[in-house]
């Protein structure tokens, strides 16, 4: 169907914690719409990292296409403005066939900078950069984490205290600019998108998401995320990159090096698992016009929220 250009295409996003239950939620709706899935995933845009990704499996991706998964190898640069690139260019194809987009995925930054663009932020200072590194040499470990604590509160209450990147890029954005980040961001998020968009948010009960996060944990262990990682180290893709500093990939490599029993490392990836998905909800529970939903036990609410939204447009999707 050809869209009015006057008018807004149609785009879903399902957002939630780790382990809420998203990629068997869009399996069940692909029986009842023509839907695509674009993946909001920072790390399973990696070839070669499967298990630990938790990615959907050959059956679940039959089951609905899914685009944005196995862009790069794991020692390959990817940003936020890449994702942003090829998200746009997919869902415009996707809406080119007539069908339905859902974002999907738990990373929501991809997901915000995906349907309301990009900041306009400070752009890196390398010089900027190597000052503060030098600085949590000089102070010890956690001083940046610290002092990014006394500067964005906000921003350090969604990201780990081990997530280097992230909090330089915070602090960045604050000495250049002189403006918190998370400033930006409110401020950028009263901006318009160029979707009509109903976001859904998934909140399993907090036990349940724990068992759910355990278990899975144990599905990736039983599965050979160890092996996995063995792969990775043996095919010459070193500790220190980016992509195999995060959670599950970091404590097999712990283990693998004798630094950590199994056991340990297994209850180390079920924590910081949990602690990671604690962050996630910070995230979602603040953005803009999102509904929040249990989705272990709302799929036929899910479905009437989606049937009304593309009956609010009429008949089809752009």
């Amino acid at each position: 169907m050809i869209a009015n250009l006057c008018e807004k295409a149609s785009v879903v996003v399902l957002c939630g914690p780790t382990a809420s239950g998203k990629t068997g939620l869009v399996c069940q709706l692909a029986g009842q719409f023509d839907i695509e899935v674009v993946s909001a995933d920072s790390r399973q845009v990696y070839r070669l990292m499967d298990i630990g990704t938790a990615k959907p499996t050959r059956q679940e991706q039959q089951t609905v296409s899914h685009h944005l998964i196995d862009l790069v190898d794991p020692d390959h640069p990817f940003s936020v403005a890449d994702f942003v690139e090829r998200g746009r260019s997919v869902i415009a194809g996707i809406l080119a066939r007539g069908h339905l987009p859902v974002i999907v995925g738990g990373t929501g930054l991809y997901i915000r900078a995906l349907i309301d663009g990009l900041i306009d932020a400070p752009a890196a200072d390398e010089a900027l950069r190597q000052s503060l590194l030098a600085y949590e040499q000089r102070e010890g470990k956690g001083a940046l984490y610290r002092r990014l604590q006394q500067v964005d509160k906000d921003q350090a209450e969604i990201i780990h205290p081990n997530n280097m990147a992230r909090i330089i890029r915070a602090l960045e954005v604050f000495e250049l600019g002189g403006i918190p980040l998370s400033v930006l961001q409110k401020r950028h998020a009263f901006g318009d998108s160029p979707y009509r968009l109903l976001k859904l948010y998934l909140n399993p009960p907090r036990s349940i998401l724990g068992e759910r996060i355990d278990q899975r944990v144990e599905q990736m262990i039983s599965d050979g995320l160890f092996a996995e990682v063995q792969s990775l180290l043996d095919a010459g893709y070193a500790p220190e990159l980016k992509a195999l500093k995060t959670i599950g990939y970091r404590e097999s490599i712990s283990c693998l090096c004798g630094a950590l029993s199994a056991d340990e490392a297994i209850d180390r990836i079920k924590l910081e698992t949990r602690q990671y998905a604690r962050r996630q909800q910070t995230w979602f529970k603040k953005e803009k016009s999102i509904i929040s939903v249990d989705s272990s036990a709302e799929t036929d609410t899910i479905s009437s929220m989606i049937n009304c939204f593309l009956m609010q447009k009429g008949s089809g999707y752009g």
